[in-house]
């Protein structure tokens, strides 16, 4: 059932990223509170495993303990092979990407995450069914595995294969991970040398649950990477990323036991989509995506009823919807899409 009532599109301000539950709270002032945010990618099972004292960070970050992290994380992306550098969010990578003097043309697949035509401006954005023909031609090709809004997933071997079509012409092949951990398998890097030219961006917070850490990491080719930690200098990420981070890649247990967490997690609220007549897709498990043509005036009723989804100014008829974080919010969700 569409809703048919006229009203204006979202804010601009809740359209741009996701997380502003704080702008939420002020354009719908009788909503009730507390806000469930479902507008991110986040896992709202977070890792809880290291406290920082303050006293540690008193120092200059230490380059071993860089190193620490470095190990860790290369070796749950099962990146032996690969370079690997810390970035302080993979959004920091992306941004330094039209810094690095990558061959042109540039495309970007479309639709991806708002920065990546920001990251390479004046790129071509193409849909996936040019990605083929775009790598024959060279130049840099930017993509998103697993996708952000939509979920879809590309085969690792695919990657590999427009990798080495690209390489062939002295292109490079930039990959955002942010969300592969997630997803097993999903993750290009275990294919690559270290003189592949491939640059995969890896995004902490989003799998862990913590992403005011700022932590990332740009991982393959040894040139690529190398010039990317150049522009970023030796302390690029904080003593509390360091130690937060090397901790939590070591432990492979809650790892593994998180994914299949998320498995279910998510297979419920398909569930529960599914009876409000949504039809979610998307292969990622820490996010789904709904089209329908009332997708605003959803929104508007699930924001009144103080939850917030990600709604786009570019294709209003999308919402993207995060994983609740436990039974309360996963009903809360529920009653509010049986509301009418």
């Amino acid at each position: 059932m569409l809703l048919t009532d006229p009203h204006p599109a979202p804010a601009a301000a809740l359209t741009y990223h996701g997380g502003r539950a704080d702008a939420a709270a002020r354009l719908y002032p009788d909503a009730p509170a507390p806000w469930l945010d479902l507008s991110t990618g986040i896992n709202p099972f977070a890792w809880d495993g290291a406290d920082v004292p303050l006293a540690a960070l008193r120092a200059l970050p230490s380059p071993a303990e860089l190193d620490a992290l470095r190990y860790a994380a290369a070796a749950a992306f099962d990146a032996k092979e690969t370079a690997i550098t810390a970035l302080p969010g993979s959004e920091i990578g992306l941004r330094a990407l039209a810094g690095l003097a990558l061959p042109r043309p540039w495309h970007v697949v479309a639709p991806s995450y708002r920065t990546h035509v920001a990251a390479l401006p004046g790129a071509a954005t193409i849909g996936d069914a040019a990605v083929g023909a775009v790598a024959h031609g060279g130049g840099t090709l930017l993509l998103a595995n697993p996708n952000n809004p939509d979920g879809r997933c590309w085969p690792a071997a695919r990657l590999l294969e427009l990798a080495q079509a690209l390489a062939e012409r002295g292109g490079v092949l930039v990959v955002d991970e942010a969300f592969a951990d997630s997803v097993a398998g999903a993750s290009v890097l275990p294919l690559l040398a270290r003189d592949d030219r491939v640059l995969v961006f890896r995004s902490f917070g989003k799998f862990f649950g913590l992403a005011g850490v700022r932590l990332g990491f740009a991982a393959g080719g040894a040139a690529l990477v190398g010039a990317l930690a150049a522009r970023l200098g030796s302390w690029p990420v904080s003593t509390a990323a360091l130690r937060i981070g090397t901790a939590a890649y070591r432990d492979t247990a809650w790892i593994a036991a998180t994914r299949e967490r998320l498995v279910t997690a998510s297979a419920a609220l398909d569930a529960v989509l599914a009876a409000h007549d949504l039809a979610p897709t998307g292969a990622c498990p820490l996010f789904r995506l709904v089209e329908r043509q009332d997708a605003p005036l959803l929104f508007e009723r699930l924001a009144r009823a103080g939850i917030l989804l990600r709604p786009f100014n570019e294709a209003p008829e999308r919402l993207r919807i995060g994983l609740p974080g436990d039974a309360a919010a996963l009903a809360r969700l529920d009653a509010a899409l049986g509301d009418r």
